[in-house]
């Protein structure tokens, strides 16, 4: 079921929210900035992909044929995400004394596994960057002569053979560019490598033959070839995480400019896709959102500390992707919260429902299901999509089955599985918890009974016992029991 109100969203490019105008009539092309897999992704490198999938869902919902492309970095990523430093992949096969295929293939399943764990929808194709080496030495051999010059290091794009560089970035400025290495001989200090050669008397465990000498393909160059290579120049939206917009995406759109035409970028298409969009920061005061900090925070750690995947992606859905998200262990457990409350209640509207379908909603429902159109329409604004998804179950007097066709419409967006998942399925164990389920059960068999005795003395010192070991009890609830995360976030 799809929704007639316009779409707008905002394009990094022109700093506008702007209608979605498809290129092909009917059809969304997007392109993602997908993982280097050179270690776990951590939380913050997720939010994008949260961001991306709700991008897609809302497509979808609008009656567009989708196709999405999220590449894989395997070979080209340096240290400094521009030109200075070793290659990711490099580094860390030494450091751990593998191959550089058996560690980009562990981490590349490990993102795989995240990207499940978070109920993201797979994309129409995953590139993976290895695979497309010999496109991206002909793209690279197509705008070499006008646009590149080699030095001994390599072949490097001359970003003042373009129009408009870096208007996407907005911030030519020494703070803007000091992040890009000075290399002898670069005509301009924003110039980048497009064919990083392997230094004499060096070998790289990754690398090619090409007309600039044996080495790899530059970061930039990947993505450009990727997309082009399957979605065609131009495109409709390319996304990615906030730090992309101030280097790697204005050269991407410098090359995608070279190989397409030159013309400025008053003319959005000339960079490639049509929208540039990019999610905002995730933020955590205690720094352990770098990688380089050794242990940082990963979905897995989520995890083991008793915390549902879906508990994070309900944390993203509650901030706008373009608003910074501040991540704290009591903001997560209030997304849990939040999310428990809402498979109770669908929980409760199924068996209400029984057998009983419907295929639209009725006039009660409708003003709550306006606002959810509204709000994903304008912007992707998720914090107003939940409230009018809560709206929608707070409504009374509405036939369950009625109730259920909504919800099923505004999670096919919003991708919290709320029709499959049960509030059981949220009841993770902590990695630290020592009792066991059978224990507990134990304990809540002996407060059933001392209850019945009316023994309340009883029942609360049990109750008791079994918050010393993590476990919280609500007397009514028909879960019985959950774990205690605050106890596991102090233990």
């Amino acid at each position: 079921m799809s929704d007639a109100s316009p779409l707008q969203l905002f394009n990094s490019l022109t700093r506008q929210v702007e209608p979605f105008q498809p290129v092909h009539e009917g059809e969304a092309r997007v392109y993602s900035c997908g993982p280097t897999v050179y270690n776990y992704p951590h939380i913050g490198n997720m939010r994008a992909y949260v961001f991306a999938d709700v991008l897609g869902r809302t497509l979808s919902y609008k009656g567009y044929r989708l196709t999405h492309v999220i590449n894989i970095t395997d070979v080209g990523h340096l240290t400094d995400d521009a030109d200075a430093g070793e290659d990711k992949m490099e580094k860390m096969a030494r450091q751990q004394a593998q191959s550089i295929w058996d560690i980009a293939e562990h981490y590349k399943q490990a993102y795989w596994a995240d990207i499940r764990a978070l109920n993201i929808r797979q994309p129409a194709k995953w590139t993976i960057a290895t695979d497309y080496v010999p496109q991206m030495i002909e793209f690279a051999q197509k705008i070499a002569d006008k646009h590149c010059y080699q030095l001994d290091s390599g072949l490097y794009f001359d970003v003042s053979t373009v129009a408009d560089y870096g208007r996407l970035a907005r911030a030519q400025t020494e703070d803007g560019e000091g992040r890009i290495e000075a290399v002898d001989g670069k005509r301009n200090q924003a110039d980048f490598a497009i064919w990083r050669k392997t230094p004499d008397g060096e070998k790289r465990q990754m690398e090619w033959d090409s007309p600039w000498g044996r080495g790899a393909p530059g970061w930039h160059l990947e993505c450009s070839v990727m997309s082009g290579e399957v979605l065609g120049f131009p495109f409709d939206i390319h996304t990615g995480g906030i730090d992309h917009r101030e280097i790697h995406h204005p050269n991407e759109i410098a090359q995608n400019q070279a190989v397409c035409c030159t013309g400025g970028l008053d003319e959005p298409a000339h960079s490639g896709a049509r929208m540039w969009m990019h999610n905002n920061f995730l933020v955590e005061r205690s720094g352990k959102m770098s990688k380089s900090s050794g242990e940082f925070l990963r979905l897995q750690l989520l995890i083991d500390k008793g915390f549902h995947p879906l508990a994070y992606r309900m944390m993203c859905l509650q901030a706008h992707y373009r608003s910074e998200l501040e991540f704290s262990w009591d903001g997560l457990n209030a997304a849990l919260v939040r999310l428990k409350r809402l498979l109770m209640a669908v929980s409760l509207l199924r068996t209400q429902a029984g057998a009983e379908t419907a295929e639209a909603w009725g006039p009660k429902i409708a003003p709550a299901m306006d606002k959810f159109a509204a709000a994903i329409s304008d912007d992707l604004n998720t914090p107003v999509a939940l409230t009018a998804l809560e709206e929608v179950i707070a409504t009374k007097k509405v036939p369950a089955a009625e109730k259920l066709a909504a919800i099923g419409v505004i999670d096919g967006v919003l991708g919290l599985n709320l029709m499959e998942l049960a509030r059981e399925d949220l009841r993770l164990r902590p990695k630290a918890a020592t009792i066991t389920e059978d224990a507990i059960e134990a304990i809540q068999a002996e407060r059933k009974a001392a209850r019945a005795e009316k023994d309340f003395a009883r029942l609360d010192a049990l109750r008791d016992e079994l918050g010393t070991q993590g476990v919280a009890v609500m007397d009514g609830d028909p879960l019985g029991w959950e774990w205690n995360l605050a106890f596991f976030l102090q233990g």
